[in-house]
């Protein structure tokens, strides 16, 4: 992938300021919600049942984030999730948790099931257990995975007919032809809870505005990894690392993202 991609779709976002509506994690719902802003685009945050599909259908991609979730939360993603794919705009849903109970991985599969998902974005055990591989999950952390990371992410993009964003110090992006590698990040990002949370929201801004989903994704997670690396250089711990990670998001400029994009095409 060119290193300017990321720029240029992040250049669409901020041009375009499309809406991204979220039905996501109540622990994180405020942070997903700044991060969005932060990197140019809108965010709404709309669960109730009676409203989701509405919503959807001003919106120019849907979040799904089922770190939270309920039986009637799952209720309003999967109507929310018919709207968009009706409508024609992104669907992201991060698997937060997958593995670890049955209500998770039922509720996870479920929607993978009645919705057409354009991008799974988790873990490793996460999209482990997703693709039926060997992995353990504990509470929302992948404790591991047996298998080749790559061919499990791609087997299960090729099941689901989606993008497969496996987050991790490598973060691997394929639709099951093309794979991404980005080495973006840093350590201090996993001090802080929510970067999960807000790389989705990330994802979903620029999948709104780039259709070549897997380049969106590799894009979207390049960029909030650099705002991760800039931010820890001037972070004394996780708090100040948390409203540096903000504004250097806010920053990101061409030269920035230009010279310390660590994409490759595997």
């Amino acid at each position: 992938m060119q290193v300017t991609d990321a720029h240029k779709i992040l250049t669409e976002i901020k041009t375009k300021k499309p809406l991204i509506h979220h039905i996501t994690n109540w622990v994180t719902i405020y942070d997903c919600a700044n991060i969005t802003r932060a990197f140019g685009a809108l965010p709404v945050m709309a669960h109730a049942i009676e409203e989701v599909e509405e919503m959807t259908g001003i919106a120019s991609a849907l979040v799904l984030n089922i770190g939270t979730l309920t039986p009637e939360v799952v209720d309003s993603m999967i109507v929310a999730g018919k709207a968009a794919n009706k409508k024609g705009i992104p669907v992201v849903l991060d698997a937060v948790g997958v593995g670890a109970t049955k209500l998770r991985t039922d509720s996870a599969l479920r929607i993978i099931n009645e919705v057409h998902v354009d991008v799974i974005k988790g873990n490793s055990a996460e999209v482990g257990v997703l693709a039926g591989a060997e992995a353990e999950v504990r509470g929302v952390e992948a404790m591991s995975l047996r298998g080749n990371p790559v061919e499990i992410a791609k087997s299960l993009a090729k099941k689901t007919k989606s993008v497969v964003a496996m987050t991790g110090k490598k973060d691997i992006i394929t639709d099951g032809k093309k794979t991404y590698l980005c080495d973006n990040g840093d350590a201090m990002m996993g001090s802080i809870v929510g970067t999960g949370c807000m790389a989705a929201s990330v994802i979903g801004a620029f999948c709104a505005v780039e259709k070549d989903y897997a380049k969106a994704a590799a894009s979207a997670l390049a960029c909030f990894g650099i705002a991760g690396e800039l931010a820890a250089k001037k972070a004394k711990g996780p708090g100040t690392f948390k409203e540096q990670f903000y504004d250097e998001a806010y920053s990101l400029d061409e030269k920035k993202i230009t010279s310390m994009t660590k994409v490759s095409e595997a």
